[in-house]
């Protein structure tokens, strides 16, 4: 939950007062660094190149309950790698069984978002990482009990001055961690096979007419999940209530303009990723397509985009076909992600 912008601004500076990272870079799992065929280079933050020694901290971290106050869940919790690094319940519980208040959003290609969270007030993912860690119906924590915990342990230590050069602090989890989710990238599904890598037969005649509904005028679902991560990271109300719990973006901006409206996510490996939207309230595909067909309910800042559209049952079953063919089997079963692995 994000409280202010000045909250976050006051951690970063904090949190980048400490000494320049070793610009380390390794080949051991560098494969894991080439883009898929259709994508841009995965963006490093300049503070926190790509090595060996940093992905396996961070990917230790984030399957580690040392993270939590009462060292009850870590990371992959709640972001399993099966599901695509999302979770299957509408609300995930924390520290003390304390049930969240979003849904977990999939961490698919989460290197490539411009900013995060629902509300999408924080601007890195190493400062996202702060989030889950103090909020109470989370981890519950503090990032500087963390490393003293940490600190107890001799591999940890030996394992943040191999990759950071330093004992471990608040720098090396965060940008561990970082380091680790971003090589968290899927680029290999049915679609992508088609579509960039000249595999034709990757689709058979029904996923390719929900492809040509997907990406039609009529049905329109490219106006917001567009480009290879099929998000386009905009901010937008889609009908989904009159009234809302959960008041969204005006949470960061204070402007009313801004009430219930929350990020588009990304389409890619949706199939495995129900419940739906911020607060999991629908729980499969074909519950989507009938409320984005339905046109939503008349909340005053609905996106203009979101209009009835006049789907019969079998245009419906096509665009569920093609939302299938968005999963990458060859991402969800990767033996770096496995936790008994590196």
């Amino acid at each position: 939950m994000i409280r202010s912008a000045s909250f976050f601004g006051l951690l970063w500076l904090f949190i980048s007062a400490s000494l320049s990272s070793n610009e380390l870079r390794d080949d051991g799992i560098k494969h894991l660094l080439t883009p898929p065929k259709g994508f841009p280079e995965i963006p490093f933050t300049s503070d926190n190149q790509f090595s060996d020694a940093r992905w396996k901290l961070g990917k230790k971290l984030f399957y580690d309950p040392i993270m939590s106050v009462d060292q009850s869940i870590s990371c992959g919790s709640c972001h399993m790698a099966q599901f695509a690094f999302s979770d299957t319940v509408a609300m995930s519980l924390g520290v003390a069984k304390a049930l969240g208040t979003r849904n977990a959003p999939t961490l698919t290609n989460v290197a490539y978002n411009p900013y995060f969270t629902r509300d999408g007030g924080v601007p890195t993912l190493e400062m996202q990482i702060l989030v889950p860690i103090q909020e109470h119906n989370e981890f519950n924590f503090n990032i500087l009990l963390i490393a003293e915990r940490m600190q107890a342990d001799t591999s940890y230590i030996r394992m943040s001055k191999e990759a950071y050069g330093k004992n471990p602090d608040h720098f090396v989890i965060t940008r561990a961690l970082g380091c680790f989710e971003r090589t968290i990238i899927s680029g290999n599904s049915p679609y992508d096979q088609f579509q960039f890598q000249g595999k034709k037969e990757a689709l058979n005649k029904e996923e390719l007419k929900g492809m040509k509904l997907f990406f039609s005028e009529r049905v329109g679902c490219k106006n917001c999940h567009s480009g290879f991560n099929f998000t386009d990271y905009s901010f937008k109300n889609n009908g989904l209530y009159i009234t809302y719990q959960d008041s969204g973006r005006i949470r960061l901006t204070n402007e009313e303009a801004d009430r219930a409206l929350f990020k588009v996510p990304t389409l890619r490996n949706v199939a495995l990723t129900a419940p739906y939207m911020h607060d999991g309230s629908i729980n499969t595909l074909e519950q989507v397509i009938d409320h984005y067909s339905s046109g939503g309910m008349p909340h005053k800042h609905k996106s203009e985009m979101i209009k009835p559209i006049d789907l019969n049952k079998k245009e419906k079953q096509q665009l569920v076909a093609f939302l299938h063919t968005l999963t990458d089997e060859e991402f969800i079963n990767r033996k770096e992600y496995n936790p008994e692995s590196y």
